[in-house]
This record gives structure tokens, C-alpha cells and sequence, in this order.
């Protein structure tokens, strides 16, 4: 695929991007798990070890403060802690990613078929419900474990959960998914096509399409393949002339929202549609219009429960920067910048 930007002008805005990371109060928490993923994925693009050692050292400051207990949302710092496992073969990364596994495989709440219920706590935060979100911080990072470690059962449990997930979340008819659902009462809830879900599920799937090798031989894979593509076909189609996407995709009035644009772009870019290249161009360049000369990504929705309906989804705050805007808009600077090398 071809882009007019080129790596050589990317990777400053990355770094500035990086250095803003550093500079936020961010937790072992979600908004964390995301940035630092993205801080990941520009040290495996660009191989610079600045990177890798800045998130050692603040990985190793925050284990001696103290972890908390392990949630779906907390466990998307696993990300992070397989590159510096993979890197530095330290063992306390390790016995650290194989803790949030445990965790995820014999403790979180499931339902139905051992679907993952999504948690933002050690409470019963959302009781049988199914965001799209947990396929970022809990399947693709068990997926990635998988992979490393050449566990065959936990990459199937992860694949397992895609499988269910798209089921639950992806609407047949549209090609664009809901937010959430709701297992106790069937229902999607408002039944929103949230952009920043869309891209969670578009880029998760676009990663397990390259990162599981031998794909084709799992059938979950198959449905994963179909389900990205006809996500991507509908996507494509909503745009804005800015090159962002809404923050609700259907609904023309919606704010353009930065980090979801960022997760779409990297899902197509991934996927690898030479037909989308005009579609990603249009995006990198308005997720690029939208950083800060500091390296703060701007308008980036807060964080969004299942909302009640589409006015809620728009009233939600975007003056604030966050580590999953920093950490998606990184994602797809690293896909960029890799794709350009």
C-alpha cells in the first residue's frame, strides 16, 4: 500500500508523541495499557532502544510501588509487558504476563460459552455483558501470549473469543459493531455503532491475522477474516471529508474522533487493500492535523461506558488528551512508518 508520508518525517512526530506519554499521570490501568502499547509498537517499528528502556524504567518503578488487582482493563498492560519480556527476557515480566493469564482463563467472569464479560474492577462491574473494548485488553494480549509462549490452547481461547465476540457484536446486515451487549437481557443496550469499539474490533482482528502463524489452520481464523472485511467495507464508506471518522459512526452529526480514525486506519493499513490506500491517506492525514506540536493527539473522546443513546455518545468529553489517543495514534504511525521502510 502507498503512502505520500515517509518514515523519515513520522518518526519525530512519533517521538513527540512518546514524550508526552511519559509526561501524563498514568496508571496500571487501561488508558496505560493503550498508551504503552503504542510506545511498543514505535520501538518495534523503528528499533530504538530509547523507548524500550524509558518503559522498563517506568514499568520497574511502578512494580516496586505496588500493582493492583488484575481486571479485564488492567490486563491491557500485558502489552507492554510482552515486549519487555520478549526484549530483555527479564522473568518478572514473565511471571507477570503469566499472572494476568491466570487470571484471565480461571478467574475473570465469563458467560454463555465462556465468553469474557467485560471488567473495569474486582467488582461485577457489567454482569454478562460483552464490549467490544476486551478484545484490546484481554484476547489480543492472550492472543499474543499464545503466540510467544507456543501455547496451542490459550491462542484457541483467545481466537475463541473473537469468535463470540463477533457473534454478539458485529451486525450481519450493516458490517459495523455495536459497543456492547447485553447477555441477560439479549439486547445491544442503545445499539450504537460506537467508532472507538469499531476500532478495538477492527484493529485486534487486522493484529491476529498476522500474528497467529499458520492462521488457516484454526477455523475461528476464517470467520475473523470475513468479519474484518466486511467491517472495513462498511467503515470505508463513512468518512468524513476531514479524513476522520464519527464518534458515532452512522450519525452525520458527530464529532470526528481521533483515536478510533487512528485504530480504523491501522486495521486497513494492516490488512493490506491496496483499494484502501486513498481511504488511509485521508486518515493518517487527519490524525496528523490533530497532533499538537508537543505531541499531544487531540481531540480524543473520554472514556465511554455503553451509553444510553446517540446524544449521550456526543455530549462525551474530547478536550482532554488520553493514553488511548496517544496510544492509537502510535499504533498507526508504527504501521505507517513500517509499511514506508
Amino acid at each position: 500500500m502507498k503512502l505520500t508520508a515517509v518514515p523519515s518525517d513520522l518518526k519525530p512526530i512519533a517521538g513527540r508523541v512518546v514524550d508526552y506519554i511519559f509526561g501524563m499521570d498514568l496508571t496500571w490501568d487501561w488508558p496505560g495499557g493503550v498508551a504503552f502499547y503504542g510506545v511498543s509498537s514505535i520501538f518495534e517499528a523503528t528499533g530504538e532502544q530509547a523507548y524500550l528502556e524509558r518503559m522498563a524504567g517506568w514499568c520497574d518503578e511502578y512494580i516496586e510501588a505496588g500493582l493492583p488487582i488484575w481486571n479485564v482493563n488492567t490486563c491491557a498492560m500485558g502489552h507492554m509487558l510482552l515486549t519487555l519480556y520478549e526484549h530483555t527476557q527479564d522473568q518478572k515480566y514473565l511471571d507477570l504476563i503469566l499472572s494476568k493469564i491466570d487470571y484471565i482463563q480461571n478467574k475473570a467472569p465469563r458467560f454463555g460459552e465462556r465468553v469474557l464479560q467485560h471488567t473495569v474492577s474486582a467488582k461485577n462491574d457489567f454482569p454478562e455483558q460483552c464490549w467490544a473494548d476486551t478484545l484490546f485488553m484481554a484476547a489480543y494480549f492472550m492472543l499474543r501470549t499464545g503466540v510467544m509462549l507456543g501455547e496451542k490452547p490459550l491462542i484457541e481461547d483467545a481466537l475463541h473469543q473473537f469468535y463470540w465476540h463477533i457473534h454478539y457484536l458485529q451486525d450481519e446486515d450493516s458490517g459495523l459493531w455495536y459497543h456492547g451487549y447485553n447477555n441477560i437481557r439479549k439486547d445491544h443496550m442503545s445499539g450504537i455503532y460506537w467508532a472507538r469499539a469499531n476500532a478495538w474490533a477492527a484493529y485486534t482482528m487486522s493484529r491476529a491475522a498476522r500474528v497467529v502463524p499458520e492462521g488457516y489452520l484454526y477455523p475461528p481464523m476464517m470467520h475473523i477474516w470475513s468479519s474484518l472485511r466486511d467491517q472495513l467495507a462498511a467503515i470505508k464508506k463513512l468518512q468524513k471529508d476531514n479524513g476522520l471518522w464519527g464518534t458515532v459512526l452512522d450519525a452525520p452529526e458527530a464529532y470526528g474522533e481521533v483515536s478510533a480514525t487512528a485504530g480504523i486506519a491501522a486495521a486497513m493499513l494492516m490488512q493490506g487493500n491496496p483499494l484502501h490506500a486513498k481511504y488511509v491517506q485521508k486518515a493518517l492525514d487527519g490524525v496528523l492535523d490533530n497532533i499538537a506540536a508537543n505531541g499531544r493527539v487531540l481531540n480524543v473522546s473520554g472514556g465511554t461506558a455503553v451509553m444510553k443513546d446517540v446524544e449521550d455518545y456526543l455530549a462525551v468529553d474530547r478536550k482532554w488528551a488520553q493514553g488511548w489517543g496517544q496510544g492509537l495514534a502510535l499504533a498507526l504511525l508504527a504501521a505507517a512508518i513500517q509499511i514506508g521502510e
